[in-house]
Parts: structure tokens; sequence; C-alpha cells
């Protein structure tokens, strides 16, 4: 929702979606024990993509990288934090999928928020964010701010939810 507000805001989801949504994260990767649950996760998040709107070209990558973060948390048997950091940075990944339609099918995307009510200034600003040039630097930092914020993630849970007794 943020995103309406200006197009840079819709770049910068690389870094507040993986520190903001580490906590419920790290909470979810302490009641792992096995393969699915993430992969799981993956396809739900994929399936309400679709349903927001995003259209189907970011599943795959939403899908393979849950797959991918179960896999990384089962080789360290989901206890094991090096690889529950490195797997919520991969799981991160899916976040960019929302910039899929922006960069593959830009023409006719830019035609629809110009028909949505969108300014021609917003969608080249958006463009300007967004773009074949910066979706590596973006996919970095998405990976990058989610190992941050599963440190993040880790210190409020064992803060918080280890002294209510949740964890």
């Amino acid at each position: 929702m943020l995103g309406f507000i200006h197009p840079y805001i819709v770049a910068s989801y690389v870094v507040m979606i993986p520190l903001v949504g580490s906590i419920p994260m790290m909470l979810f990767y302490t009641k792992i024990e096995k393969f699915g649950m993430l992969t799981t996760m993956s396809v739900l998040i994929a399936i309400f993509m679709f349903i927001a709107g995003m259209g189907y070209l970011g599943a795959p990558l939403i899908i393979a990288a849950g797959v991918l973060a179960d896999l990384i948390a089962k080789s360290g048997k989901y206890k094991n934090f090096k690889k529950i950091a490195l797997s919520y940075g991969v799981f991160c990944l899916w976040i960019c999928a929302n910039y899929f339609p922006v960069i593959v099918t830009a023409d006719s995307y830019r035609k629809d928020l110009l028909d949505g009510g969108y300014s021609a200034e917003y969608c080249d600003n958006l463009f300007r964010a967004i773009n074949e040039k910066t979706i590596a630097v973006l996919l970095i930092l998405c990976f990058v701010f989610g190992i941050i914020g599963a440190f993040v993630g880790k210190t409020v849970v064992k803060k918080h939810f280890e002294k209510a007794g949740i964890v």
C-alpha cells in the first residue's frame, strides 16, 4: 500500500519487507521441524500475489525461492542459525517477483497504470527505479537485507517471545 505514495517506495520493498517480516518469520522458523513449510508458504504467497493482481509471472520465482529456502534450512536441520539466516535471505527473493510485470510486460503494465489513474510522472519514476538495469541490484539488496533481517528477527524473538514462553 505504501507504493501508492511514491514509486521509489515500491523499489524499497527489498529493504523494508525483509526487515519487518523477519520477526514473524524467525518465530515461524522456530516451529519448523520438517521439509515443506517454507515451500507451502511460498505457494500461498504466489497465490495471494496472483489474486492481488500481480499476475502469474512472478510465481516461478516465488515458489523456487521457497523450495530453495526450505532445502537450505533443512540442511541445517532447521536449527542451525547460519543456515536459517541464509534460508531467510533466499526466501525474501520472492519480493522481487513484484517487479516482474514492470520489467517483462513494461508497455502493457505502464498502460494499465495510466488507465488506473496513476500519473505519467509516477510511471516514469517507477520505471526509472525498477528496470532491467536495476533488478540485479534489487535482488542483491533483498538477499542481503533478508540476512540482516534474520539477525534482527532472532534478537526480537529471543528478547520478547522466549521471555513470554512462546518459543
